[in-house]
């Protein structure tokens, strides 16, 4: 394929943007990363004019896919057109948190914020508001985004930050364990279940090569944090209104958490981030409370309108039928597939997620720490590059989740099956 137009891009980005793009994953692929200038339903086309099943799906925001439906797209282009903000509240604001409040177990308020980050940062400043308390646990391999208390490395409450400008002081308050492992949350808890505020845990692993929990994790974590006085806070940024439909991955799993975060699929492709949960806690938040929590486009009246429509669309038009299908025969074929060609390797996923994880020994891992010992540079390096030539787009990296939208078809996922046979 001709990629000469990225190349130039990316060689001209170089010297007016950091790494020569806006987010680090993006300038993960070899030897540079791929323009993009249009989405066309599950595809997208490069620079170059160059045709890609795409399953990164802006990683995925984009559930109804590239070309939006007429009223998700009316509903837009009317909200621009009356102004593209306001300072001010506006209606469609409260009938997005409406929405969410109606179909999400847990969730009785809503605070709408602009990213995914900004909304794990609040509601961890919002936990610590409400408990009186500083340390909060998390899930080695876990991502919150990038924000301060959340990027640590190390175990237990031996962490240190893991990015430069992050004071060391930051860390002290943040505890790691692996996922999965009940008995090293229970050991923390029992160790510092005084001092914690709260668990931040994605309800599955997203952003590192897709973990699902095993046995009763989630109601280990349940039980813990009600008997210490700590909240459950789940970071549904990625899986929420992904995974188990509009009940999010709370409802598939039947665990209620304290507080939930969510981005992503609910802005419709627009920048959002979100934080709900019980009355009692969000009126914590100002001016209910005393919990500081602003922003100048929050509720955003154009990514207001593309959220509720997309959800709107998804609730009456057996979205989530279609995308979920159309995943399980992917992860079928791709079953099919690693058995014949690379058995020591894992496809994992769920409903409209899926994966291939280069694993060494068959097995799915069940925590950050085993998808880390996967052939992570065969993955990003030998074998991406050759599904890029075969016109099928990935994700950047091996950690990072694919995607399925309600425009991809039955013949992208043929394509896609025989490609991977072919890559593999």
């Amino acid at each position: 394929m001709n990629r000469e137009t990225s190349r130039d891009l990316y060689d001209r980005a170089l010297g007016v943007l950091p790494g020569g793009v806006n987010s680090s994953v993006r300038a993960a692929p070899q030897p540079y990363p791929t323009f993009v200038r249009k989405g066309d339903a599950g595809r997208i086309v490069d620079a170059d004019g160059e045709k890609y099943v795409d399953w990164v799906m802006g990683l995925g925001p984009l559930l109804l896919g590239h070309d939006v439906p007429d009223a998700v797209q009316a509903a837009i282009q009317r909200r621009a057109s009356e102004g593209p903000m306001y300072g001010m509240p506006t209606e469609v604001e409260v009938e997005h948190a409406e929405f969410i409040a109606r179909h999400v177990p847990s969730v009785e308020m809503v605070r709408f914020v602009n990213s995914g980050t900004e909304a794990t940062v609040s509601a961890v400043r919002l936990a610590r508001g409400h408990t009186g308390r500083d340390k909060v646990v998390v899930m080695q391999g876990g991502y919150h985004g990038a924000q301060e208390s959340t990027l640590v490395e190390g175990d237990g409450d031996e962490t240190a930050p893991s990015s430069p400008g992050i004071p060391a002081s930051f860390a002290e308050h943040t505890l790691t364990v692996p996922f999965n492992d009940e008995a090293a949350v229970t050991e923390v808890f029992e160790a510092h279940g005084d001092d914690i505020a709260a668990v931040l845990v994605e309800p599955i692993l997203a952003n590192k090569g897709i973990v699902e929990p095993r046995g009763d994790y989630h109601e280990t974590l349940r039980d813990l944090t009600e008997d210490h006085g700590a909240l459950l806070i789940f970071d549904e940024v990625i899986t929420g209104f992904r995974v188990g439909g509009l009940s999010c991955a709370q409802g598939k799993y039947g665990i209620t958490p304290d507080l939930t975060t969510f981005g992503k699929v609910i802005g419709g492709g627009f920048p959002i981030g979100a934080i709900g949960g019980k009355t009692e806690i969000m009126e914590e938040f100002t001016p209910a409370g005393n919990v500081f929590q602003a922003g100048t486009f929050s509720g955003h009246p154009v990514t207001m309108a593309a959220g509720l429509e997309t959800l709107t669309y998804a609730a009456e038009n057996d979205v989530y039928e279609h995308v979920n299908d159309l995943g399980e025969r992917l992860r079928d074929g791709l079953r099919d597939v690693v058995a014949e060609h690379a058995p020591e390797y894992s496809v994992v996923g769920t409903d409209s997620m899926f994966k291939v994880v280069f694993t060494r020994d068959g097995e799915a891992p069940r925590n950050g720490a085993a998808v880390g010992r996967a052939n992570v540079q065969r993955w990003n390096r030998v074998f991406r590059p050759q599904m890029l030539e075969a016109g099928v787009m990935l994700s950047q990296n091996q950690f990072e989740s694919q995607f399925v939208s309600d425009a991809h078809t039955a013949t992208d996922v043929e394509k896609t099956i025989e490609a991977y046979r072919d890559a593999l």
